[in-house]
């Protein structure tokens, strides 16, 4: 099948755009404080779509901006804790789904 279906679409955008965040996330935690350029250019993503995500990630708490850039916050890890216990399930739930394909 070529190309993407309506039926995935929308669940494959989601995580793209929670890949970049967490590439984001990391790459702030690497080299904190970063700025905007910076993070644009490490990561080779386009600054608007840097500012959108720096934007998702403060409003979740994650980050704090500083006059030398993004720092991240105490409330990190446990997100972390968090995210790879939801990504665990997700997964768990995705090859119980591929399975029942079989």
């Amino acid at each position: 099948m070529k190309g993407r279906s309506v039926l995935t679409s929308k669940i494959e955008s989601e995580i793209d755009l929670l890949e970049r965040h967490v590439a984001m996330l990391k790459a702030i935690m690497d080299h904190e404080p970063i700025g905007i350029i910076r993070l644009s250019e490490l990561l080779n993503v386009p600054q608007h779509k840097v500012r959108y995500s720096l934007r998702i990630l403060e409003q979740e708490g994650l980050i704090q901006p500083s006059p030398e850039g993004a720092v991240t916050t105490d409330k990190l890890e446990p997100f972390l804790d968090h995210l790879k216990e939801t990504l665990d399930s997700m997964s768990k739930t995705v090859k119980e789904l591929r399975d029942s394909l079989s």
